[in-house]
């Protein structure tokens, strides 16, 4: 979200305006509003609730069922609990910002890789 070129950034662009629908809750909305509001990224407040407002519109909100996982930081559990429940209907993909930090499954990919799928789906409908 800070480097207007980057491809997370596209990625986030993709969430808000296309083909991409975020999946959370409210623990992973907290965790967002949280991680936007830290100094380090000088993020005005309008903006930040710009940007979580944004995630309750296109977003899809997921009761997800607890899992029994160990991650390095427990705030990571819930991202990969919204996945795997969504994944039981639908695909689904956990683009994190660093995928070390979860399991090596194929659908924890980087923001690259979430622009690879989006492209591939896009030429298969054209």
């Amino acid at each position: 979200m800070i480097k207007p070129q980057s491809v997370p950034r596209q990625v986030l662009n993709l969430a808000f305006a296309g083909p991409i629908i975020p999946v959370l809750n409210d623990a992973i909305e907290k965790e967002y509003r949280e991680v936007l509001s830290r100094p380090k990224f000088h993020l005005p407040a309008d903006l930040i609730e710009d940007v979580v407002q944004t995630f309750r519109q296109k977003g899809l909100y997921v009761n997800a069922e607890t899992l029994d996982v160990a991650f390095s930081d427990p705030k990571d559990v819930v991202f990969f609990e919204v996945v795997m429940e969504t994944r039981k209907n639908e695909d689904a993909w956990l683009v994190p910002g660093n995928a070390k930090h979860f399991p090596t499954v194929p659908f924890v990919v980087t923001p690259r890789q979430m622009l690879d799928i989006i492209l591939r789906d896009q030429e298969h409908l054209s």
